[in-house]
């Protein structure tokens, strides 16, 4: 998990949490964490920044009179720098996204003057600017004039003394903060001045001429005069800094704590973890273990009145991975890490977590592996009770099986009377029908395939499991008249109990393919059932689209005839000086009856029931082609298009070629 954090200090921050007793801190650590997980999935751009350790400098700045080095002012710009950052995503996290939750860590960082001196006097390597004062600029001027007219001088003195004079490959250098030039040892009286180093073999000796001695002086002058003004300035820096020293405390914090969360939040979001409810009884809903790449998932839930689950089966089945995951699984909720599990999960607080996994025999100590349990069994029957979680791994191992058992069995007992919660995972055929005689106490097992004795690693509550050492033995090639023998020597108690855990175990097999199929049924019907729901709804739209070409095909035949009419009154007030009264109602009679009937057809034909049989050939009013197939009780028929069935009335049907090869005949043509 650490690897998410952003820099060094997040990641120890991460790696040095610990397991909290309250379960209020803990709702609040993470609803906190899933909050900003929910957040990383959508908002890619949000990231915590890395910060240096700035310890020492803090601890520097509340001592009076003292000054920070130059290289601890880069440090704490690289810090305010990222402070401001984390201030400025906190606050938008906040308004924007309403993190209020997140927002939380937030802090006020440092006034950004403080951040903009350090930058104009400090270089990111550690060195002061000549930007920070103008004092400082002018003294670095003349230490470069002073060195310059030092370097001249000594090589002009260089250049003029002999090839036998000079040491080979003579240049001007250093020794002792002075400049000089290296020269034969013969040629010392000649060139005078001050020796201030020599070579190993004493040929050479490195030498300050007479007239340099001078120029030196000026030059370590201007270089103290430079030291002076660089001291002055990490002393007003320091001084500017050491009132905001609690505020940059605070903020270089909330950047710890913000890589933290950030960590824990991208970790939630990768391992597809969800927050379960702190303080219920253990149920875990599609746990992982957390350090496994591939882990397969496993549900596990203790009722109320269940406090210890034993654990059986065979070697390499998954036991003590299962008991490993659990521990972690609610050591990682306490302390504010949402764990790999499902939802609607729920884990106890535990107050104290106990553990004896392994083999812990020491030759130093004189413990056999046998003893190293026992050891680790008093020490946790001296401590475990209500809120504790015990995990123990082959409990009753190591010793004989019937003593081993014994001890195995009041173990259980004992912290099941004392509501400790306890996983225990056992070989031995006694314990298992612990579970039977024992209230709080209930056997699981981890699934294994009989058929190619692999394991399958799903865990099976209130069944225990088989060991089925004699099937590995015999996969394994081990003699058929060995295993005879072995067979023959298994009590008959354990021979009976194998029987009949295989039994359960072929019926559970045969459930979960019955169940399958009733599954695969299910989706058919679910499938069916969804077809024929849109059918239904094919239906109901067609009878609305005929309702709707019907009514407007009326209205427009209506129309058509109030128009004829208006026509035919012009033409009959013409008509009325050559014709009778008596003639002139006659004719607009028979045009009002015209319009009359026509109002029940569209085509201007009455409509009226039809007479259809099963078999006859229709088409609908949307122009689709379809057989008779059914005349319902309602009067409506059931017609079928392709393999489309629609129940339609016979007012909206019209017959076409029947199978007697005749035209259909419509009611409004009989």
């Amino acid at each position: 998990m650490a690897q998410h954090a952003a820099g060094p200090l997040g990641a120890a921050r991460i790696a040095a949490r610990l397991p909290d007793t309250n379960a209020a801190s803990i709702r609040d650590a993470l609803a906190q964490v899933a909050e900003l997980a929910a957040l990383l999935i959508t908002d890619e751009s949000i990231r915590a920044e890395p910060v240096p350790d700035i310890t020492p400098s803090l601890e520097l700045l509340a001592v009076e009179g003292s000054a920070l080095e130059a290289v601890a002012f880069a440090e704490l710009t690289v810090a305010l720098a990222a402070m401001r950052v984390v201030a400025a995503d906190l606050k938008r996290l906040g308004t924007t996204h309403d993190a209020r939750r997140t927002a939380l860590i937030r802090v006020d960082p440092p006034p950004k003057e403080l951040e903009t001196k350090l930058v104009q006097s400090i270089s990111p390597d550690g060195q002061v600017l000549d930007s920070a004062s103008k004092d400082l600029a002018r003294a670095r001027q003349r230490v470069r004039e002073a060195r310059k007219h030092v370097m001249d001088k000594l090589g002009a003195i260089l250049g003029s003394l002999d090839q036998t004079e000079r040491a080979p490959d003579a240049a001007v250098t250093v020794r002792g903060g002075r400049y000089v030039i290296p020269i034969r040892s013969t040629a010392r009286a000649r060139v005078g001045g001050i020796v201030h180093d020599e070579s190993a073999t004493r040929s050479t000796v490195f030498v300050e001429p007479p007239e340099i001695i001078e120029l030196g002086n000026e030059l370590r002058a201007a270089e103290s005069a430079e030291l002076r003004e660089v001291l002055r300035v990490l002393r007003e820096l320091t001084d500017l800094l050491r009132p905001q020293r609690d505020a940059v405390a605070a903020a270089w914090e909330m950047c710890i704590a913000f890589d933290d969360l950030c960590a824990r939040a991208r970790y939630a979001a990768l391992a597809n973890g969800f927050v379960p409810e702190i303080g219920g009884h253990l149920k875990i809903k599609s746990g992982r273990h957390p350090l496994l790449d591939h882990p397969v998932a496993f549900d596990l839930e203790l009722h109320p009145d269940e406090f210890t689950i034993l654990v059986s089966g065979p070697n390499t089945g998954g036991k003590t991975v299962l008991i490993k995951a659990v521990g972690l699984l609610a050591l990682l909720a306490q302390s504010g890490i949402v764990p790999p599990i499902g939802p609607q999960s729920s884990l106890p607080v535990f107050t104290e977590v106990f553990a004896d996994i392994g083999d812990r025999q020491s030759i130093a100590a004189s413990l056999s592996t046998f003893s190293a349990h026992v050891a680790a069994l008093r020490e946790i029957l001296d401590g475990a009770g209500p809120g504790s979680l015990v995990l123990l791994d082959e409990i009753g191992s190591g010793t004989d099986p019937a003593e081993g058992g014994a001890l195995a069995a009041a173990t259980l007992k004992t912290l099941t009377r004392r509501r400790a919660i306890t996983l225990a995972t056992t070989h031995l055929g006694a314990l298992k029908q612990l579970a039977a005689e024992t209230v709080g106490i209930v056997n699981a097992s981890l699934q294994f395939d009989a058929e190619t004795l692999t394991p399958t690693y799903r865990l099976l509550k209130g069944v225990p499991g088989r060991s089925y050492g004699l099937a590995i033995a015999r996969r394994l090639g081990v003699a058929e008249d060995v295993l005879a023998e072995a067979e023959r020597g298994v009590p008959d108690a354990e021979r009976t109990l194998d029987k009949l855990l295989a039994s359960v175990e072929e019926r559970g097999r045969e459930l979960e393919t019955r169940a399958a199929d009733l599954d695969t049924r299910a989706a058919q019907l679910e499938r069916d059932l969804e077809n024929l729901q849109n059918l239904q709804t094919l239906e109901n739209e067609l009878q609305l689209r005929e309702k709707s070409l019907d009514t407007a095909a009326r209205d427009r035949a209506r129309a058509y005839l109030l128009e004829a009419r208006k026509t035919v009154e012009a033409a009959l007030g013409q008509a009325r000086a050559a014709v009778t009264e008596a003639t002139a109602k006659e004719a607009r009679r028979m045009v009002e009856e015209a319009i009359e009937k026509t109002a029940g057809r569209p085509d201007g034909r009455t409509v009226g029931a039809i007479d259809l049989k099963i078999g006859e050939r229709v088409k609908t009013g949307a122009g689709k082609i379809g057989v008779v197939a059914e005349i319902r009780s309602d009067g409506r028929a059931v017609v079928e298009i392709g393999s489309v069935r629609l129940v339609i009335a016979p007012e909206l049907l019209e017959r076409v070629d029947g199978p007697s090869g005749r035209p259909a005949v419509r009611p409004s043509d009989t």
